[in-house]
C-alpha cells in the first residue's frame, strides 16, 4: 500500500489508491490508465470495479470504494475508466489531501482528440494539456477553494476524497439508475454535510476519445428518471442543457412541473 512521501515520522502520511469502474468495452482505456500510473506513479494501488448489467454507476463506484477501504486505503482517488492520469495527478492529490483532509479535491480534465494509428503516447500527454474551460484550472502546485455555486461543476471523472469524507457522504446514491445525475447529487450531499470543495492545480487527467452523442439520446430514459429524482431531493433540475436539447429534438417535454418523454 502506498503512502505519501513525507518521512516516517510525519503524521500526515496517508495511504492512497486509484479506483475506477468499467464494463468490458473499456478494457483498452483502463489498460492505458494503468500504464499511466505505472509510468508516473509506480506502485500506486489500482482498484477496478465492474459495471453490471443494470449499468448502475453509483453502485459500481460504491462497491469498488468499499473494497479499497477494506484494504486500509485512506485516500480514494477516483478516475473515470477513460481517464489517463497525468504525471503529477497522484502526487498533487496526495499533497492536497494532507493539507485539506476534509475537503473534496477536484483536478482539471483535458478531453483528448482521437488518437493516431500508434495510439496515445504517455510522454506526449503534457503537450496536449487543454483543460475543459468550464472548470477552474489553478496553476500547478496551487489550490483554491470552490465557491458554493461551483458545486454544480463537480465531475466524477477525476476527484479525491478521504475515507472519512467518503463515509460522511454515504457514497453515491444507488437510487439513480444508469447514466446521469448521480455525481451532482453526490456533490450536493457533501455540500449539505458542510464539506468544502477544492480545485487542485496540476492534478491533470486526460480523457481518452471515444464516440459520443450529444445530447446522449441513448440515455434519454435514464436522464429523465434521474433528473426527476434529483429535483425531488434538491428542488432544482440538473442536466438542464441535455433536457433542453431533448426538448428541441421533440424527445422530451416539460409538463406539469416535470420532464417527461414527449
Amino acid at each position: 500500500m502506498n503512502r505519501s512521501p513525507h518521512g516516517t515520522g510525519d503524521r500526515t502520511q496517508v495511504t492512497y489508491a486509484v479506483v475506477t469502474m468499467a464494463d468490458d468495452n473499456r478494457q483498452q482505456h483502463v489498460a492505458m490508465q494503468k500504464a499511466g500510473l505505472e509510468r508516473f506513479a509506480p506502485g500506486t494501488p489500482h482498484y477496478r470495479g465492474q459495471l453490471g448489467a443494470d449499468r448502475n454507476l453509483a453502485r459500481a463506484r460504491n462497491e469498488v470504494a468499499r473494497t479499497a477501504l477494506a484494504d486500509g486505503v485512506e485516500l480514494l482517488i477516483f478516475l473515470d475508466a477513460d481517464c489517463i492520469p497525468g504525471p503529477d495527478l497522484v502526487a498533487r492529490y496526495v499533497t492536497a489531501a494532507t493539507q485539506f483532509p476534509d475537503e473534496v479535491l477536484c483536478g482539471p480534465v483535458t478531453y483528448l482528440d482521437a488518437p493516431g494509428p500508434s495510439g496515445y503516447q504517455l510522454e506526449e500527454l503534457t503537450g496536449l494539456t487543454d483543460p475543459h474551460p468550464a472548470r477552474p484550472d489553478p496553476p500547478a502546485g496551487e489550490t483554491r477553494p470552490g465557491s458554493d455555486e461551483e458545486w454544480n461543476l463537480f465531475w466524477s471523472l477525476s476527484f479525491a476524497v478521504s475515507a472519512a469524507t467518503w463515509a460522511d457522504s454515504g457514497g453515491f446514491d444507488e437510487g439513480y439508475v444508469g447514466y446521469g445525475g448521480e455525481d451532482t447529487d453526490f456533490a450536493h450531499r457533501l455540500r449539505a454535510r458542510g464539506r468544502r470543495m477544492r480545485w487542485v492545480g496540476g492534478a491533470h487527467a486526460y480523457h481518452q476519445w471515444h464516440p459520443v452523442s450529444s445530447p446522449p439520446v441513448e440515455h434519454l430514459e435514464d436522464i429523465l428518471t434521474n433528473a426527476t429524482r434529483f429535483h425531488s431531493i434538491w428542488g432544482f433540475w440538473p442536466m438542464e442543457g441535455w433536457l433542453e436539447a431533448f426538448a428541441d429534438r421533440g424527445l422530451a417535454v416539460y409538463r406539469d412541473g416535470v420532464w417527461v418523454r414527449a
